[in-house]
C-alpha cells in the first residue's frame, strides 16, 4: 500500500516554534469559549432559586452520556459585542451541535439563557440559520431547548427582524421534510419567539416556568388595556389543557428533558437506516500530536501537505492521483475509519495543470460517489503572462464549476492560507461545503495585506506622478492602513466570528471530527424521511 513517509523533524527548532504558535492560538480559542461558559454559569444562583438547570446542564442531561457531541460555531460574534478581545463573549447566545439523544443522531440547539436571559447576541441569528441549514441538508431531527428573551430591543435592527422570519420558515420546512422538531420550552418564548415553540411537532412545557404568548403582560396592557398575569396569559398548564399549544406537561427541567429523550426513543428513527457497524481500519502511522508543529506561523513558508494527510489517513495510506502533473495541486484517495474519501490540497499556488487535474478528480469522485475533503493551504491561482497564455482563467473556471456542481458531500478544512480565487476553487464557504472547519492558524483573504498595499501603492503613485509630485509619506501611511485592514480581517478570530466556518477545531481532533461529519453525510444519503406537503400543525 502507498504509505506516506514522514519527513517532519520532530526535534527541530522550526517544529518547536510552529507547535508553540499553534498552541498559543488554540489556547486563545479555548479561553474565549470558556468565557462564554463562565458568564452563563454566573447565573447559577438565580437558576437554582427558580429550581432550574443551567443551559449546559440541560444539554448534558439531554444528550447520551459518553457519546460524541460536535459543538458548532463557538466563536460566533467574537469581538462584535466589545472591541476588547479579552472581554468578548462569543457564541451568539446559542449553544448548538450534533450529538445523540436516545441513540438518535440529532441537531441540538439550546438558548444560552444564562446570558442576558437568552436574548440573541451578535451573529446569533446567523448561527441559528446555519444550524438549521445543516439540519435540513443532513436530514437530522432537531431538538431545541428554548428559553429566550428574543431580540434585544435596545439593539433592534429591522433587517434582523425580517431575516429572523427565516428561522420559523426553516422549522416548518423541517417538519414538512419529515424531520421531527422536538422542543422543550424551559422558560420564556415571547412574541415572534412564541413561534419557535409553536412550529414544533412535539412541545414540552414546564409547569410554573414555561411562558408562551404573542404579547406579554406589559405589551398587552399598553396595546389593549387588558391586565393578565404571565401564568394566565401563557403558562404551561393553560397551554397544555386549554389552548392545545403544549403536548406534554413536565414538572421541572429534568422531567422535560426525560420526556424529550422518550420521544426520540419512541420515534424509531433508525429503523430504515440502522446504525452502521464500524469498519476495520488501522490508525495513522504518525500521531495527531505532530499536527501541531507542521504548519508555520508565516503562511508564505511552504508546507508539504502530504504530511498532514499522513496524520489523518488510515495507516497513512495515500493513493495519489496524477502525481507528476500539476504537482502543486495534490489529489488522491484515503480512508478515514475504513471509509473512502477523496482529498484535494495544495503544495503551492494552483496552476493550469493543477486546476485541470482537480477538475478531473472531482468528477471522478462524483462518478464513484466518494465524498471530497479539501485541505486549504493556497495563496491562490498562479498569475503572470505565461499562465494567462496557458489558460489559467479557463482551467480555474472549470475547477470552480466542478466544485459548484459536485454531487457528493464536500468538506472543507482551512489548514493554512486560503487566498484569492483559491478560496473558491478549494470549496470555500461561499461554495456551500457540507461542513467547513478552521484550524486556529488559518487565514482567509482576497490577498495578503502586503500584496494589497503594493498594488494600491503602484496605482496611487502613478496617479501622483501624472499630477507632478509623489508624496512618499502619504504612500507609506496608505500602505500601513491597508496592511492593517487586511491583516486584521484574515484570522479565524474574525472569520469564525462572522460565521464563515462551522467552528475552529484543534488540529489533533481533525480526524475524529471528519469521521463524525462523514458519518452524518452517509446517513443523510441513505435516509429517506417521510416528506409531507405541509408541516405538522397544532390541533
Amino acid at each position: 500500500m502507498p504509505q506516506i513517509e514522514s519527513t517532519i523533524a520532530l526535534s527541530s527548532p522550526a517544529f518547536a516554534v510552529n507547535r508553540a504558535h499553534m498552541l498559543a492560538l488554540l489556547d486563545k480559542v479555548r479561553q474565549s469559549e470558556q468565557r462564554a461558559r463562565d458568564k452563563s454559569a454566573l447565573s447559577r444562583e438565580r437558576f437554582e432559586k427558580r429550581q432550574q438547570l443551567l443551559p449546559r446542564e440541560r444539554l448534558a442531561l439531554l444528550l447520551d452520556a459518553g457519546a460524541p457531541f460536535l459543538e458548532l460555531c463557538t466563536l460566533a460574534g467574537f469581538g462584535l459585542d466589545t472591541p476588547d478581545p479579552d472581554k468578548s463573549v462569543p457564541g451568539g447566545g446559542v449553544i448548538a451541535g450534533i450529538g445523540y439523544v436516545s441513540g438518535v443522531r440529532c441537531m441540538v440547539m439550546a438558548s444560552d439563557s444564562g446570558i442576558d436571559a437568552g436574548a440573541l447576541q451578535p451573529k446569533g441569528l446567523d448561527k441559528l440559520l446555519r444550524v438549521q441549514e445543516l439540519t435540513l441538508e443532513n436530514k437530522l431531527p432537531y431538538v431545541q431547548l428554548v428559553e429566550s428573551a428574543g431580540a434585544n430591543l435596545m439593539t433592534y435592527k429591522v433587517e434582523d427582524f425580517v431575516r429572523g422570519g427565516s428561522t420559523f420558515r426553516n422549522l416548518a420546512r423541517m417538519s414538512a421534510a419529515g424531520l421531527p422538531v422536538v422542543t422543550v420550552t424551559h422558560g420564556s418564548s415571547t412574541a415572534g419567539g412564541a413561534y419557535q415553540t409553536g412550529l414544533s411537532d412535539y412541545i414540552i412545557l414546564v409547569r410554573g416556568r414555561s411562558r408562551a404568548f404573542l404579547a406579554g403582560p406589559p405589551l398587552l396592557k399598553a396595546a389593549t388595556g387588558e391586565v393578565a398575569t404571565e401564568e394566565e396569559l401563557g403558562g404551561a398548564v393553560m397551554h397544555t389543557s386549554i389552548s392545545g399549544l403544549g403536548d406534554y406537561l413536565a414538572e421541572d427541567d429534568r422531567d422535560g428533558l426525560r420526556i424529550a429523550r422518550d420521544i426520540m426513543a419512541k420515534l424509531d428513527w433508525n429503523r430504515s437506516v440502522p446504525l452502521q457497524a464500524p469498519r476495520s481500519f488501522k490508525p495513522p502511522r504518525y500521531g495527531a500530536e505532530e499536527l501541531l508543529g507542521i504548519m508555520p506561523d508565516d503562511h508564505k513558508r511552504p508546507v508539504d501537505m502530504k504530511q498532514v494527510i499522513a496524520r489523518l489517513a488510515d495507516d497513512s495510506d495515500f493513493l495519489e492521483f496524477s502525481e507528476n502533473y500539476g504537482s502543486a495541486t495534490v489529489c488522491g484517495h484515503i480512508q478515514i475509519e475504513g471509509w473512502s474519501v477523496g482529498v484535494i490540497t495544495n503544495n503551492g499556488p494552483i496552476d493550469p495543470a493543477g486546476a485541470a487535474k482537480a477538475t478531473h478528480f472531482i468528477q471522478a469522485c462524483c462518478q464513484s460517489r466518494t465524498p471530497i475533503l479539501y485541505l486549504n493551504n493556497t495563496t491562490g491561482y498562479m498569475v503572470g503572462k505565461a499562465y494567462e497564455e496557458a489558460g489559467i482563467i479557463k482551467h480555474g473556471s472549470k475547477m470552480i464549476q466542478a466544485v459548484t456542481n459536485a454531487t457528493v458531500p464536500q468538506i472543507t478544512v482551512y489548514c493554512g492560507a486560503s487566498f484569492g480565487a483559491g478560496n473558491y476553487g478549494m470549496c470555500g464557504r461561499g461554495f456551500h461545503p457540507r461542513f467547513c472547519f478552521s484550524w486556529p492558524n488559518a487565514k482567509t483573504a482576497v490577498m495578503g495585506g502586503e500584496q494589497a498595499a503594493g498594488t494600491m501603492r503602484i496605482v496611487t503613485e502613478a496617479g501622483m506622478r501624472r499630477k507632478g509630485a509623489v508624496d512618499e509619506a502619504k504612500l507609506d501611511e496608505m500602505s500601513r492602513r491597508i496592511i492593517e485592514r487586511f491583516d486584521s480581517q484574515m484570522s479565524v478570530f474574525t472569520t469564525s466570528a462572522m460565521l464563515l466556518d462551522d467552528g475552529v477545531i484543534d488540529p489533533r481532533d481533525t480526524r475524529a471530527v471528519l469521521a463524525q461529519v462523514l458519518a452524518v453525510c452517509r446517513e443523510a444519503q441513505a435516509r429517506e424521511p417521510q416528506k409531507m406537503q405541509f408541516s405538522v400543525a397544532r390541533p
